[in-house]
């Protein structure tokens, strides 16, 4: 696949992270490419933790039914990782779970984590597996648009007038920064025992995380905000300073705007219509896509793609929700439309991946609604995973 490349290739000056064919968003509008539709896609499964299994059902009918009617081999195989890999006795990521991402054109993963774990270190945490995958395939730029279906504008907490017309992507870094630099861990001094995570990024991670967010605003409003905090910290000092370099060398017929972190998270839920792209280190692209869900209605609405120099993963932003597992109650469209993320971006197949938006808005369109947003209006039909699933189903036939 184009997408796999060395790190080199990467970070060669002037090149496109991606290859020059990568297709940056969902929700931008994309001349189709042909040449470059995959006609078999190879998919590792990890249904991952909680709802996960629940939720991943849902998808894989989608994901099987997309194929037959788009004329896609495809072809996937299920394995566990996490917390589901533990209670087998197995380690978070087992070998085999591993070799089969190696083998696959792209690993669609549902969410980890379990709260039996939730007061181990961080390093002994089951989902810890998810950090290794993207470190091990080097998928630094995580993309999680934020666009809310008309028929959920209600469903938002924030006021109609200020999210319809919305139309934003996130760009996170995912392999960097405090999630992953060292040192980090628990230490201990004469004043007692203390926890270590240091904020560091090269000049080259903030690059070409950079072009990610340039090429994407090119095919999408031309409009890049960068957020940083480089009145207090010196590591996103020198994002900024990058990101104004890259800026000024290679983009500069995109609009570059720098915003402090803190500012940026009282705009977006202030004045969201004014961004198009916003790029931001891993901890802070983390903490504003979660608020970004709040435009969407729901973190059961994030899908996110997770791309770089090797096998790219595809994951919904929120979490495994333990208190509603085997409920049926649990929102699988987040799910579902990073399915649709998958056959954009792995299969470059953006008229599958529009298809299954259209069928995700179509059932909303038809009142269906899982609990998380539903709000009881007239028209609503309160419905389980099963059901969401095969309303999407249902309007993918069409």
């Amino acid at each position: 696949m184009s997408i796999r490349r060395t790190r080199e290739d990467s970070l060669s000056a002037g090149s496109d992270p991606f290859g020059g064919d990568a297709d940056f968003g969902v929700w931008a509008d994309q001349k189709d490419k042909p040449e470059q539709r995959m006609t078999e896609l190879k998919v590792a499964v990890i249904p991952g933790d909680g709802i996960g299994p629940e939720i991943t059902k849902a998808a894989i009918q989608v994901m099987e039914a997309a194929a037959r009617k788009f004329d896609v081999k495809l072809t996937h195989d299920s394995a566990p990782a996490a917390a589901a890999a533990v209670d087998l006795g197995l380690p978070p990521l087992p070998d085999a779970t591993l070799k089969l991402c190696r083998d696959s054109h792209a690993i669609l993963c549902g969410p980890f984590g379990d709260p039996r774990w939730d007061n181990a270190p961080p390093a002994d945490r089951p989902e810890r597996a998810k950090l290794i995958l993207r470190k091990t395939f080097e998928l630094y730029a995580n993309l999680r648009p934020v666009k809310p279906v008309p028929a959920l504008l209600d469903s938002s907490p924030l006021r109609r007038e200020l999210i319809e017309g919305a139309d934003i992507l996130i760009v996170r870094e995912l392999v960097g920064g405090l999630y992953f630099s060292e040192p980090r861990g628990y230490f201990e001094d004469e004043k007692g025992r203390y926890g270590v995570n240091t904020l560091k990024y090269h000049a080259w991670e903030v690059d070409r995380i950079g072009k990610v967010a340039f090429e994407a605003a090119r095919q999408r409003r031309n409009s890049v905000y960068s957020a940083d905090k480089a009145n207090a910290l010196e590591a996103t000092q020198l994002w900024r300073e990058t990101m104004q370099k890259l800026h000024d060398k290679q983009y500069a017929d995109v609009t570059l705007k720098h915003v402090f972190v803190d500012n940026c998270c009282m705009q977006l839920v202030a004045v969201p219509k004014q961004f198009d792209v916003i790029v931001a280190p891993n901890m802070f692209g983390d903490i504003l896509s979660d608020i970004g869900a709040q435009i969407t209605g729901s973190l059961g609405m994030l899908p996110s793609a997770s791309l770089g120099a090797g096998v790219p993963l595809f994951e919904p932003v929120h979490g495994s929700a333990p208190d509603i597992v085997g409920k049926g109650k649990a929102n699988p469209l987040a799910m579902i439309l990073t399915v649709g993320m998958m056959y954009t971006h792995a299969a470059k197949r953006p008229d599958v991946g529009t298809a299954i938006d259209d069928a995700v808005a179509a059932a909303l369109d038809k009142g269906y609604r899982t609990a998380d947003i539903a709000r009881g209006n007239e028209g609503e039909k309160l419905v389980g995973t099963r059901e969401m699933g095969e309303a999407v189903l249902a309007a993918l036939a069409g």
